[in-house]
């Protein structure tokens, strides 16, 4: 029904930088929100970034200043701009929707990618 495909994860030294993309596509009348998340090995899967329809942003802790979040509304793209790298960041990146599929719908619906993987080396 809605497709999020994720790119831009690879492998990269410590201090780099990367910048992630999902492209969202399917049955989309409207979106609430979008997100980044991720996942290391053995962990939970925790909020990185989230920016709502209006624009309106937040960050967990340990990216501020480092990570910044970004949409086009226009090509349903989201983006994630890495700097700073840290080994610590390495995960696999997961993109997030909240997105009503009709207009007739009343709340809406989550969707995940699958992810695409970071690979910070020191």
């Amino acid at each position: 029904q809605v497709q999020l495909v994720e790119s831009g994860g690879g492998l990269v030294q410590a201090g780099g930088s990367l910048r992630l993309s999902c492209a969202a596509s399917g049955m989309i009348a409207s979106v609430n929100a979008m997100g980044w998340y991720r996942q290391a090995p053995g962990l939970q899967r925790e909020l990185v970034a989230i920016i709502n329809s209006g624009g309106r942003t937040d960050y967990a802790e340990f990216v501020k200043g480092r990570f910044t979040i970004s949409r086009d509304n226009l090509l349903n793209t989201l983006y994630l701009h890495m700097n700073g790298l840290k080994p610590e960041d390495s995960a696999v990146y997961y993109c997030y929707i909240d997105v009503r599929s009709s207009w007739y719908d009343v709340v809406g619906s989550d969707y995940w990618g699958n992810g695409t993987l970071v690979t910070v080396s020191s």
